[in-house]
């Protein structure tokens, strides 16, 4: 048996995986996902959140058996090698604790780490908008905390929110605009 996963060729998040039998998944990450990877969330209500990772953004590795990546493929990420290749080990993620997470006012999505990174971290965001959704890009300073990415959202309402901080593991949630 191979452990396969999807990943996100910013972040390296893995958001998918498959343990297969035989020849594996191909290589070509749109026939596993099609033209977008959704990644689903409960915004209350009987309401769904549907945030669709573009096809484009994703890559496909084969790693070292990871039972644990089949039941939270978010608390993992892959690491490049210098050439830009996966490797097949994959690294389990700092988890978000003691208030760290997101925040989401009319004017942006705040981001909030537990311990500051050595160097910037990538950051990508989805959010939901009725039938629509945000694509946020940014950067996590070195030495910070927190950032805010900007977005306009009206208040009160209840948006699904994924959010691919480099080193952290992937959040999907539910988050209220206050």
């Amino acid at each position: 048996m191979a452990l396969t996963v999807v990943y996100t060729a910013g972040t390296g998040h893995v958001v998918g995986a498959l343990a297969l039998t035989g020849a594996g998944a191909p290589a070509d990450v749109a026939a596993l996902v099609g033209r977008a990877l959704p990644m689903r969330v409960s915004v209350g209500q009987g309401r769904v959140a549907t945030l669709p990772l573009n096809a484009g953004n994703l890559a496909v590795a084969v790693v070292d058996d990871e039972p644990a990546a089949l039941v939270d493929p978010l608390a993992f990420g892959v690491e490049l090698n210098p050439e830009g290749r996966p490797g097949p080990t994959l690294t389990r993620l700092a988890t978000w604790t003691g208030g760290a997470g997101v925040a989401l006012t009319p004017n942006g999505l705040t981001i909030t780490v537990q311990v500051a990174p050595a160097r910037p971290a990538k950051v990508v965001a989805l959010v939901s908008a009725d039938q629509d959704t945000h694509v946020l890009a940014g950067e996590l300073p070195a030495q910070q905390t927190r950032v805010t990415l900007p977005l306009s959202l009206d208040a009160g309402g209840k948006h699904g929110v994924l959010v691919l901080a480099a080193g952290w593991a992937g959040l999907l949630e539910e988050a209220n605009v206050t």
